[in-house]
């Protein structure tokens, strides 16, 4: 698969270092010098230090002969020309584009079924909402996502020693919980991604991902020693794209808000566009003000400046006037493995974001969504069993999947079922898998070679 990548930042750089690492045949097309410089130092890949919406810069980049075509610098117009010339140059290269601004959020289905023909819009601002929104309600949880149009979802939680699981081996689920059993897909100890077996054990201070049914949610965090308290008061700080549209869901959800903004003329610009959401002009790392606002009552204090280091400091804060939940918006990758040893863990990543929306596209096989986890060391990947596979009709206890890598769901006519050595995957199911990062690879290559026949 050949895959050229306009722009080399920071979405750029790491799917770039992601697909590099799979053998896939990667071309990087920026005019920045630097950014290039960086690419071609750390990566096994071609680079083009040039404007990607350059017509001959394409052709010479190998347009033609490209499987996919990612636009992702941080102009939305320089993106949207890319995609324009290669639909003129290759129709049949696949286009996706970042697209941030959300003036154009009225025309994305006619970018998609119209010139340039883009297949997927991507909207890192969007998905952050999205993903706050889902931790917001599950105000107990590390992370949150949804599978099966939200009949199962995966959550992340920091077991603490109280908890009636701390020390129990997965093999004693069973016998436990019975058919109400959690299925841990992951545990995150000492910053490693285990995915466990029978023999592991969970211990107070894992970070446990599992997957659970939607409407069984509830009950399974109770398993775990966990309790949904509803949020009713929140606290925003930075009224930028991301604050605006988190402060508007918010409001629909009848959720009291305030945002504190440092910029005076965008204080008047949200005052005007939003209808309870109190709007407050000052420096959102201020404990006064914090302390003035009364913050230290509010259920949850969102920090999505466009600084890592004040995000940082504002969830540090309000933690320390006895804000129970924080949720940080973070840009560097380098900062993850760091967040959770100073109690940093509700942590949302527009590059992330972005990253899972782009490899749900680039995965082959049926794949129908991916999403990448704890600083993209592990990814769930729902995908399709079709009928060629071999892997159908025959007990899980008799297949190999690859070291690393775990079924963690069967999802049958709209039924969902916790796989064990005995479960059997039929043509037409949905199954959803984790994978560690070095595992990737070899499960894609089982999701393309059995499950898929185009």
């Amino acid at each position: 698969m050949k895959i050229i990548i306009v722009g080399a930042g920071e979405v750029g750089y790491n799917i770039a270092a992601r697909l590099a690492s799979e053998n896939k045949q990667v071309v990087v097309i920026d005019k920045d010098q630097e950014a290039v410089k960086r690419l071609s130092e750390n990566l096994d890949i071609q680079v083009i230090t040039a404007s990607g919406s350059n017509p001959m810069v394409l052709i010479d980049a190998g347009i033609k002969e490209t499987d996919i075509l990612l636009a992702v610098t941080d102009s939305d117009e320089i993106n949207l020309v890319a995609c324009l010339i290669t639909d003129l140059i290759s129709p049949t290269t696949k286009k996706l584009a970042r697209i941030r601004n959300s003036d154009f959020e009225p025309y994305h289905d006619r970018l998609k079924k119209e010139n340039p023909h883009i297949d997927t819009v991507i909207n890192p601002d969007f998905e952050v909402v999205n993903t706050i929104k889902k931790l917001m309600e599950v105000p107990g949880a590390v992370d949150v996502g949804d599978f099966a149009d939200g009949q199962v979802k995966y959550v992340a939680i920091r077991l603490d020693r109280h908890s009636p699981v701390a020390g129990m081996k997965l093999i004693d689920f069973p016998s436990r919980f019975g058919e109400n059993r959690p299925l841990i897909a992951a545990i995150i100890r000492n910053n490693e991604v285990i995915v466990p077996r029978g023999r592991d054990k969970v211990e107070p201070n894992d970070l446990i991902y599992f997957v659970s049914e939607t409407q069984k949610l509830e009950k399974t965090l109770t398993l775990f020693g966990k309790k949904v308290h509803p949020i009713q008061k929140a606290f925003i700080i930075g009224g930028g794209r991301i604050g605006e549209r988190l402060a508007k869901m918010l409001e629909k959800n009848s959720i009291k808000t305030k945002i504190i903004e440092s910029n005076i003329d965008r204080c008047h610009y949200l005052s005007e566009q939003m209808d309870k959401t109190v709007i407050l002009h000052g420096d959102g790392s201020d404990q006064k003000l914090f302390l003035e606002e009364n913050a230290g009552q509010t259920d949850i204090v969102i920090s999505v400046t466009g600084d890592d280091e004040t995000n940082i400091l504002v969830s540090l804060l309000a933690k320390n006037i006895g804000v129970q939940d924080t949720i940080t918006r973070i840009g560097k990758s380098s900062y993850f493995p760091l967040l959770a040893t100073i109690g940093i863990e509700k942590v949302v990543s527009p590059r992330l974001s972005a990253v899972s929306s782009i490899l749900q596209d680039i995965r082959k096989g049926k794949v129908l969504s991916d999403i990448s986890i704890f600083g993209e060391r592990g990814e769930f990947i729902e995908a399709i069993a079709l009928e060629t596979s071999d892997i159908t009709d025959k007990p899980l206890k008799k297949l190999s999947f690859p070291k690393g890598a775990i079924l963690v769901c069967i999802i049958r006519d709209g039924r969902i079922m916790m796989p064990s050595g005995d479960s059997v995957i039929n043509p037409g199911d949905r199954i959803i898998l984790f994978a560690v990062k070095h595992a990737v690879k070899k499960l894609e290559k089982l999701l393309t070679v059995k499950l898929d026949f185009f």
